[in-house]
């Protein structure tokens, strides 16, 4: 099976989304945008988007999220039911990688997304040799994130501005063969008595590095 969508989320109660940052119906005559959302506009706009969106079409946003993505993807292993996914994707929304990648079980917990994937692009694999060969068609050298030996510490290290970062799941990380899939591996460097990293805190930090090396605000 060749890599598919991710289906659309299961209907989402519509809190799901709320910010306490919302905004009450636009006051004066309507913009004309074709972004513009008759509704939002409207009864007002309560979604957790950045201000630049504010009463704009969910497809308007997206199409314009598409015009200036990151050239780097972010892929998770997910065997167990991880529940940092939507966490992991949630933060891929925040930083604009290009797609989140899901390997293994289709289905996850999109909680913790709090309807991020909405406005991400998802992609299914479901093996690691399917991803594999999804990235060396495109050239997206793989970078696995675990504190297995060997490592190269993130702190150091130069990611590529194309790339794909794989993380593994809670608890075991990485199975062998995402290990052997990536191109180097990479850790965090811990000064504490415990041995890893929350899954969902470390994609946060190596997504960050990779911000600080190669965007701008």
């Amino acid at each position: 099976m060749s890599e598919q969508p991710v289906p659309s989320p299961e209907q989402v109660s519509p809190s799901a989304e709320l910010s306490t940052a919302g905004v009450g119906p636009w006051q004066g005559e309507w913009p004309t945008g074709s972004e513009y959302d008759p509704e939002l506009l409207e009864r007002g706009d309560s979604r957790n988007v950045v201000d630049r969106y504010r009463y704009w079409r969910m497809e308007a946003i997206v199409a314009d999220l598409d015009t200036r993505r990151h050239p780097f993807h972010v892929a998770i292993e997910n065997w167990q039911h991880d529940l940092n996914i939507g966490s992991i994707v949630r933060t891929a929304n925040a930083f604009l990688a290009d797609t989140v990648h899901i390997v293994g079980r289709r289905r996850w917990n999109k909680r913790g997304a709090m309807v991020t994937d909405r406005y991400q692009h998802v992609l299914h694999h479901d093996s690691v040799a399917r991803l594999s060969r999804w990235a060396e068609e495109r050239q997206l050298p793989i970078v696995a994130v675990d504190n297995t030996p060997g490592w190269e510490p993130i702190e150091t290290f130069v990611l590529p501005e194309r790339c794909l970062l794989l993380f593994g799941q809670e608890g075991p990380g990485l199975t062998d063969e995402a290990l052997a899939a990536a191109v180097t591996t990479v850790g965090i460097t811990q000064f504490g008595s415990t041995r890893s990293l929350n899954a969902s805190a470390a994609a946060a930090i190596v997504m960050h590095s990779w911000v600080r090396e190669h965007a701008r605000p």
